[in-house]
Formats: C-alpha cells, sequence, structure tokens
C-alpha cells in the first residue's frame, strides 16, 4: 500500500494476493459489485422496439430531410440513453426493403416516400444508427420481418423492379390485405438468409431480430395460397402434413439464421420476439391465439435447442387476468429454457396509450421479471420506443426514478466469444475529484464500467463510451472495469479518492 501526506494518487500494481490483501485492510471485496438480491441489477437487457413500418416511431414521416431524420433519431436515443436504456432493436428491414444501403433490396418506402429513392443527402441510416447508439453505449439489433412483402396493400404497383415480390411473384401471395412471400419456397429461403448474411458481414450491429411475422396471421375463412408449393413437396415424396410443412419451413429458416450469424460473426446475438402463447393450454389457464397452429412457429423448439441466443416472448397482456396471465406465461416459457439461453421479456408499452394501462402495471410487469433472474429473466424489450422517448403519462419519468434509476450493463453471453477487455491503464486522479486513464490500444473495450462502494456494496454508477477517459466523483472509493462488446469484465482498478489515495488492480 502507497499512503502519501495529501492529495497524492498513486496505483499500487499488485499480484492477485496483494491485491485481495489491500482489499481486506480496506475493509471489502476489490471488485464485487451490486449483489443479484438488489432491486437494481447491475446486468439487464433494457430495451425499446423502434418500428419504422407505417412511420410508427423513426422517422415520423417519411417527407423529413436528412437532417431531420437525423435529429430525430438522435433526440430519441438521448432521451433513451438518459432513461438507462441499454439497446435498441431497429426496424431495418419491413417488407422486403432496407433502411441501409442494399444491393439486394431497394430503400425503403418510409424513409423517402418511394420505394427504391435513396436519401438525399445521402446517408446509411443503419451505419448512422450503429455508430450514434454505440457513442451512448446501446446496443443495436436489426430487426427483419423475413416474409412481409408488402403492408397496408396487396398490390405489386409501385413496388421497385428489384423487391423480392418482383423477383419471385410465384411465390408471392395476397393475403388478408398484405402481401406475402411463400415460406415454403426454398428460393425464398435462400434469398433472405442472403439479405441476412449481407448485413452481418458489413455492418457493426450487436444481434440480429425477428419478430411474431412468420406465416402471417389467420383471416377467417381464407388459407394461405401456397397449395401449389406444398403440392410440389408431396410430389417429390415429402410425408408431412400441410402443418407440419410449414412449421418445418419456418424451423429450416430459424435455425438457418443462427448457423450463419455464428459462422461469420459468432459474437453477434440472434434474438427471435414470438407471439407470447406457444399454444392454448400451455400453461393449463392460457387462452387464445395457438402461434404453434396458426403462425406455424413452433417458438418452443428455437429456445429448447438453442436456436436463439435470446427469446423476448410478446407477453403483451396485464398480470391479473387468468386467460393471458403475464406471470403465468413468463414462467412457462422459462420452464422451457433447457439451454439456459436468455429471457428479455416484451412488454406493450403503447398500451398505457391504446389499452388505457396504468404506468404502474409495466412497472409490476419489469418487477416480476426482476424476481426470475435466477431463472436467466434477465430484462425487458418494450414496444414501442415513441411511448419512452414522448414520456407518455410521465413512463419515462417514472422508469428513471424507479426502476430504471442507475445504469446497467448487457447481462454476459457465457456461450459466444470475444476478445477479453482490457483493463484499464494509468489510472490517475486529480485534485478537483476527476478520473483519469489512458486509452485502449487493445480495441477489445467497447464501455468503461465505473463503480462506486457504498454500505460495502460496488454499485454501478457510470456506463461510459470507450473513447470517454475521464469522469466526476466524489471522496470514496471507486473501481474501473473495461467491458468487452459481449459485456464481459476485466479486473477492475480500484481507486480511493480523498486525501490519501490507493489503488489496485485485482478481483
Amino acid at each position: 500500500m502507497v499512503i502519501s501526506e495529501r492529495k497524492i494518487f498513486q496505483v499500487v500494481r499488485s499480484t492477485r494476493m496483494l491485491a485481495k490483501l489491500i482489499g481486506f485492510v480496506l475493509g471489502m471485496s476489490v471488485c464485487r459489485a451490486v449483489q443479484d438480491g438488489s432491486p437494481w441489477p447491475v446486468r439487464e437487457f433494457r430495451g425499446a422496439w423502434i418500428a419504422t413500418v407505417a412511420n410508427i416511431d423513426w422517422p415520423s414521416s417519411h417527407s423529413l430531410t436528412t437532417d431531420q431524420q437525423k435529429n430525430e433519431l438522435n433526440s430519441m436515443l438521448d432521451r433513451l440513453q438518459s432513461q438507462n436504456f441499454n439497446a435498441i432493436v431497429l426496424q431495418v428491414r419491413t417488407s422486403g426493403d432496407a433502411l441501409y444501403n442494399s444491393s439486394l433490396e431497394p430503400w425503403s418506402y418510409y424513409l423517402t416516400g418511394r420505394q427504391g429513392r435513396a436519401p438525399s443527402p445521402y446517408y446509411d441510416p443503419l451505419e448512422f444508427t450503429v455508430q450514434e447508439a454505440h457513442r451512448r453505449n446501446m446496443e443495436v439489433h436489426a430487426w427483419f420481418n423475413p416474409y412481409r412483402a408488402r403492408s397496408g396493400s396487396n398490390s405489386t404497383s409501385g413496388l421497385a423492379p428489384n423487391h423480392m415480390a418482383n423477383r419471385f411473384p410465384r411465390f408471392t401471395y395476397a393475403y388478408g390485405g398484405n402481401l406475402w412471400m411463400d415460406p415454403g419456397a426454398k428460393v425464398v429461403q435462400d434469398f433472405i438468409l442472403s439479405v441476412f448474411r449481407d448485413v452481418v458481414t458489413r455492418y457493426d450491429i450487436d444481434g440480429l431480430h425477428m419478430d411474431d411475422y412468420f406465416y402471417p396471421y389467420p383471416v377467417s375463412g381464407v388459407e394461405f395460397p401456397d397449395s401449389h408449393t406444398y403440392l410440389a413437396y408431396v410430389s417429390g415424396g415429402g410425408r408431412l402434413s400441410l402443418a407440419d410443412w410449414r412449421r418445418d419451413s419456418v424451423n429450416t429458416l430459424v435455425h438457418g439464421l443462427y448457423s450463419l450469424v455464428k459462422s461469420i460473426k459468432p459474437h453477434v446475438k440472434v434474438g427471435i420476439s414470438p407471439f407470447g402463447i406457444w399454444k392454448p393450454g400451455h400453461p393449463h389457464t392460457i387462452h387464445g391465439l395457438s402461434s404453434f397452429d396458426s403462425l406455424y412457429a413452433d417458438s418452443k423448439k428455437w429456445l429448447e435447442l438453442g436456436w436463439v441466443d435470446y427469446l423476448s416472448p410478446q407477453l403483451y397482456w396485464e398480470i391479473d387476468p387468468p386467460q393471458q396471465s403475464y406471470p403465468a406465461l413468463l414462467d412457462w416459457w422459462l420452464q422451457q429454457n433447457k439451454m439456459n439461453r436468455h429471457l428479455y421479456t416484451g412488454n406493450y408499452a403503447s398500451a398505457i396509450v391504446v389499452k388505457s394501462w396504468p404506468v404502474n402495471e409495466l412497472v409490476r410487469q419489469v418487477q416480476l421479471s426482476r424476481d426470475r433472474r435466477d431463472q436467466l429473466s434477465l430484462g425487458n424489450v418494450f414496444f414501442s420506443a415513441k411511448t419512452f422517448s414522448h414520456n407518455t403519462h410521465r413512463i419515462g419519468d417514472t422508469f428513471k426514478s424507479g426502476e430504471y434509476s442507475t445504469p446497467a450493463l448487457q447481462p454476459e453471453m457465457t456461450w459466444l466469444t470475444a476478445p477479453a477487455p482490457s483493463s484499464p491503464q494509468n489510472v490517475r486522479a486529480s485534485a478537483d475529484f476527476k478520473l483519469y486513464w489512458s486509452s485502449d490500444s487493445s480495441h477489445t473495450v467497447r464501455s468503461w464500467a465505473v463503480y462506486a462502494l457504498r454500505a460495502d456494496v460496488w454499485e454501478l454508477v457510470h456506463v461510459l463510451n470507450r473513447d470517454t477517459m475521464e469522469v466526476g466523483v466524489q471522496g470514496g472509493y471507486y473501481a474501473v472495469r473495461g467491458v468487452n462488446r459481449l459485456g464481459k469484465e476485466s479486473d477492475a482498478v480500484t481507486v480511493h479518492v480523498d486525501d490519501i489515495y490507493v489503488g489496485v488492480v485485482g478481483k
């Protein structure tokens, strides 16, 4: 231990044993974070879906200029960051279109008002979002709708020549007021996988995400018109029933997607947010639409076999009604998690407007999710982002003063790999109560986590981006750790900021 007379700071570099000894002398554990039982977890996925279809969240209008679109997105990200969100799920493919520069698919209508027309002045919205979100220590999960070809119209008029409905007209169907691609057509499956491959290869995204739209939600009395594809399968010797064949087609895409992503960038997370009810009767009190039988989505299988890194079942119901009980469904999903993946429940924040839910309903739902942390219920995703960015019914204020009053790191997915982060170097303190350290030369650090020792517990007080190497502090003990893109933390440098400064490296 190094001690000085007044306002002197020295970092003591030592073996792990010495670090532990100093920690013992100081009466603390050198790098133990907030305990799991705390109401403010250090690790929690706090996400918001940013829907672009129909200009739901962003951009608010396809008539906005490039600068207006950028400013609007930055404002949304600023507000979410201030509310301690740490992830966004951005819809980049609503219906065979692209909110990014693609050689495979046309620019989205929702960007410029005409499909196939690039933003002018030019920019790449996905690239811009990744840069701005990462600067705010927020993950970006690129959200794709695989099979929907057009929303709100079943006409091909006005679609760009390279739109998938024009590429594969034989497998494009009008259904329920929309256009849909045939999930059973191999050429369609292969093309969709090529779109995924393109984005994962070219963009520094943190996750790839699909929602609940596989086969379309059924229209009463109208059969999905894929009979010729199924008959071709049967004629080729296939023996599955129509329903099983449809499910197998979706399973093929889901498994293919997971394998593809891991072959390109193993650190990119794969997540799906299926309809919240797998089958009525599972659990026994539940009634409602069967995603297994109606959407041909065997989401239970995907979770059981580990074809996702996280699942976000859309539990868009209240806590108390037994027919679709939030906790009953959450418990059932957790029981299916044989591969110990993460569950980040999907929550219906917009219901405070469209269904007049009290904000406290969503607060209670997050509390119920946290109560199940030991079962890998490790976060929540809210639909949709504008509910929080607009602070509708003061929902943002409520969460910021309560459940999201402190920052959180991403839950670490131990089955994924990325280079371990470096510990902060040259940590020092100034007389005006600031901590400084050197930039990361290893390029393994995504963020810096700063902890403060309060009542014998290390509390996470700041998450700073990799380019920020200083922070204001008060007197007391602090720890600084590097964090990589998967949430893994480095060994800590602990610092006593006071008349006497002491620092150690170790756990």
